[in-house]
């Protein structure tokens, strides 16, 4: 066990407000001596994240641990040689060295005709409030508690027989990215986690189950209790789990699991994929690769967002563009460099996808069971065995299956298999139960066809 109670590193506004320009002036110095010291180019980003994580299991306090890290990242670009170096250390020491690294480093590598800063023109100007700093100012005695009502909850069900216990996390981060080109970002951001997994056991074995609930703001918590309680329903409704016999037949992922889906698909539209010649979606941009029905949008800076910014990881602004519409690829997910060796531009994307919204259809999850029919609902998909390459699919699952839109019995120890595109053409449906804990916001997905591979 590890205890450590202390006041809670919680940044108040104007504290925030004065470290990141604390950042941004130490940015702009050091661009400042990487310039002088020869580079043509140069950009930074410095970063200080803080958090409380408390644990609770049985009943009992098992970790409190405040944290605070701190991160400088600097890279310069002598023509086009690029050489890149960090540090978790901001003292001026510390600096200095990382500077000298990464010119020393620049030096000696090969010129890459792609290599550079975003284009200027495309660097974010406007900087509106995305709604997305929420310190929760929570004592870790009061954390404790919190912890301990949630597992209790969850403990309290019949058949609930041990727990892996029960999280309370809260969190803040600060950051700036700044570039020889006049760009100034600042961001900053909170993300509060609650979490409990629990063990149901009878006479046939034991059976494993979690739930979490991710937020902004801790104002948007529902019951915290539910969360312990939820976890205590999946739990028990994966005792007595049976093996399929192979065979083929629709499957429905759960919200959960259907974002995997779509995060499949991000990674093959993306850049490093693409210029690589490494994804079964090259050369589709403008082509059908989903139903007509489905349509997804980016929205970067969608209020209290997971995935929400004003510019992406090298200052170019975001906006709302649609990633496929009626099932059409309209566009990749570039950064800068990727869209360089693509002859295309930047999508805003360097770094990643920001909040993507998928079009969901009427029908809730009850519904969306009655779709399916007879066949498999996913709750939980294990191992790598998808293939960006090829897009062949194949991982473990387990999840329930479904009679006559009845769920009829839990399952395991199978493996659903298929082709990502065949899947993507195959998808039947969309729910409007969608899953908010995630920057993929989508309900579940029905796949017309799947090969279950079982006993």
């Amino acid at each position: 066990m590890n205890v450590a109670i202390q006041d809670s590193p919680v940044a108040s506004q104007d504290d925030s407000v004065a470290q990141l320009d604390r950042l941004a002036s130490l940015a702009e110095d050091v661009i400042r001596r990487c310039r002088a010291a020869g580079a043509s180019e140069v950009e930074v980003g410095a970063s200080i994240d803080s958090g409380l994580n408390v644990g609770v299991r049985l009943g009992e306090v098992e970790t409190v641990e405040h944290s605070r890290d701190r991160g400088f990242g600097v890279t310069v670009y002598f023509g086009k040689r690029k050489g890149s170096a960090s540090t978790a250390d901001l003292a001026a020491d510390s600096i200095t060295k990382t500077i000298e690294q990464a010119c020393a480093i620049a030096k000696y590598t090969e010129e890459d005709p792609c290599a550079g800063l975003a284009d200027p023109t495309r660097l974010a100007k406007d900087f509106p409030d995305l709604d997305l700093w929420h310190p929760w100012r929570v004592d870790p005695h009061d954390a404790i508690r919190l912890g301990i009502e949630i597992e209790a909850a969850g403990r309290a069900y019949r058949g609930i027989t041990n727990s892996e216990g029960a999280s309370v996390q809260a969190g803040e981060s600060l950051s700036v990215l700044a570039t020889s080109a006049g760009f100034v970002g600042r961001e900053r951001g909170t993300r509060h986690m609650l979490s409990c997994a629990l063990i149901a056991g009878d006479e046939a074995g034991m059976q494993r189950d979690y739930w979490y609930e991710s937020v902004r703001a801790e104002g948007d918590f529902g019951d915290p209790a539910a969360i312990g309680r939820k976890a205590a329903e999946r739990a028990l409704a994966r005792l007595d789990a049976r093996e399929l016999t192979t065979r083929e037949a629709p499957v429905l992922f759960a919200p959960e699991v259907a974002r995997s889906l779509i995060g499949h698909l991000v990674s093959a539209v993306s850049g490093g994929a693409l210029y690589r010649k490494s994804s079964f979606l090259l050369d589709h941009a403008g082509k059908s690769i989903l139903p007509q029905f489905v349509d997804i949008v980016e929205k970067p800076r969608l209020p209290r967002g997971h995935a929400s910014g004003n510019f992406d990881g090298e200052g170019v602004a975001t906006g709302e563009r649609p990633l496929v519409r009626a099932g059409v690829l309209e566009r990749y997910v570039l950064g800068s460099y990727s869209a360089r060796k693509l002859g295309l531009e930047s999508t805003g994307n360097a770094g990643g996808i920001h909040n993507l919204v998928v079009k969901t259809g009427e029908d809730d999850f009850e519904a969306m069971l009655r779709k399916l029919g007879t066949g498999l609902l996913v709750t939980e998909v294990m191992g790598q065995g998808v293939s960006i390459v090829t897009g062949d699919y194949s991982r473990g699952a387990s999840g329930f299956w479904v009679e006559n839109g009845v769920i009829a019995y839990p399952v395991e120890g199978i493996t659903i298999a298929s082709n990502l595109s065949e899947m993507f053409r195959g998808i039947a449906a969309i729910g409007a139960d969608v899953d908010p804990r995630s920057h993929v916001l989508t309900g579940s997905i029905l796949v017309e066809r799947m090969t279950i591979a079982g006993q």
